[in-house]
């Protein structure tokens, strides 16, 4: 009787096995009959895309085609022809989708900062497709234009730097404007509050050194938002570089005939620790009834202001970093690449950058880009006295201009 029942038991249990292969097979057979190798409405790409369409009417009007792709036709060709090879497809299963279109899909990306759906759909793509390119696309920026307009300084090029900063912003022996920005992104996955910084957000941040006119000379992209700038420049190769001094900076000069060689510096906030190659403003506390300090911060702010107005100029140029990045961050670490390395190449044309800055209807005013949390640090004695020196200079007959005192008077200068 016992053996009776297990068998029915048995035969049961093979039963409801067979149902269930039968229906995870009957399963798979509809969904592989839902499936397509081009969806119908991405057949016709070629036809009805918005880069076979849109694009192609555009070309002849600079203006328009400025506004779509944030740089002229002439750029266009410049930049694919020095990306091409990386970005070019064989297939013999169908035709592949050409290279001057995968370069407008990542431009118009960084342009607009739509989604990969929306742009898929724009483009007759399959949205898959579309992050697949713009990854793509950005590797090959940052590999093929790096190289160009953001190569490793030699030391004639950091005194060409110096005397830019001389010439435009009155503030000699100085080889850049140092600063960082928390790029939003959304939450990663896995990441806990890895990326979680002090403005409830999550954020990657972009560490930049810029020159007297708006160009990144060197960017380091990807710290944890949740670090501190400080912190983030130290751990740096930028910050490592320059404390173990490989990056070909020239010897002290002075900065007057009548005065000690001072070493070659950057100016940065007060984010940043005091070094004698790297100048930060006076503390507020050390401000009271006291002039030359508050010269000195003026000074130092006007050249200083290069790197905030490159980031300006980077976020209303690319609207993809006026808000969240939604891609996880190794992803946002190419788009931030390649973004500034457009910023390079495009900023060699003075007269677009300064449309740019004026175009107020393409800046929102979203915070895709947000300042960095201050750190206090002890400086050395010697970091101190360069700092000294160059406020005796700016307050001397030789080193002072002429309006510096009626901007301390009026209140704008900026202390930290």
């Amino acid at each position: 009787m016992f053996s009776h029942e297990s068998s029915d038991s048995d035969s049961e249990y093979e039963e409801d096995i067979e149902f269930l292969v039968l229906a995870t097979l009957i399963k798979k057979k509809e969904i592989k009959r839902r499936r397509y190798w081009v969806h119908p409405v991405n057949n016709k790409r070629e036809s009805k895309g918005e880069f076979h369409c849109l694009v192609k009417e555009i070309e002849n009007d600079a203006q328009r085609f400025h506004q779509y792709f944030r740089m002229s036709k002439a750029q266009f060709e410049e930049v694919h022809s020095l990306i091409e090879g990386d970005i070019k497809i064989h297939t013999k299963f169908r035709k592949p989708i050409g290279t001057k279109e995968r370069l407008a899909v990542c431009l118009r990306f960084m342009a607009t900062g739509n989604s990969f759906r929306s742009l898929g759909f724009n483009y007759r793509m399959g949205f898959a497709t579309v992050k697949i390119i713009v990854e793509q696309v950005c590797n090959a920026i940052w590999k093929n234009l790096a190289p160009i307009v953001m190569p490793q300084p030699t030391e004639q090029m950091w005194r060409e730097i110096a005397k830019g900063f001389e010439n435009v912003w009155h503030f000699p022996n100085c080889i850049g404007a140092l600063d960082g920005k928390h790029i939003s992104i959304i939450c990663p996955i896995n990441a806990g509050s890895t990326c979680y910084n002090y403005k409830n957000e999550h954020s990657i941040v972009l560490l930049a050194l810029v020159d007297a006119h708006y160009r990144f000379i060197m960017v380091d992209v990807g710290a944890n938002g949740r670090n501190s700038d400080g912190g983030i420049y130290q751990e740096s190769l930028m910050g490592k570089m320059f404390e173990s001094s490989q990056l070909n900076v020239p010897p002290n000069k002075p900065i007057n005939q009548n005065t000690e060689p001072l070493p070659y510096t950057i100016v940065a906030d007060a984010a940043f620790p005091l070094k004698t190659y790297l100048l930060k403003p006076y503390s507020k506390a050390k401000l009271v009834n006291n002039n030359p300090n508050k010269i000195f911060n003026y000074r130092l702010s006007r050249a200083r202001r290069t790197v905030e107005n490159a980031f300006g100029i980077l976020r209303a140029r690319f609207r993809v970093l006026q808000g969240p990045l939604q891609v996880q961050p190794n992803m946002a670490d190419k788009i931030v690449l390649a973004a500034c390395c457009l910023h390079n190449f495009l900023t060699q044309d003075t007269q677009e950058t300064q449309e740019t800055l004026m175009d107020e209807s393409e800046v929102s005013d979203g915070n895709g880009l947000v300042d960095i949390e201050p750190l206090n640090r002890n400086p050395s004695q010697e970091a101190i006295q360069v700092r000294k020196a160059y406020k005796t200079y700016f307050v001397s007959p030789q080193g002072q201009v002429q309006w510096q005192m009626q901007a301390i008077t009026q209140g704008r200068t900026r202390f930290n």
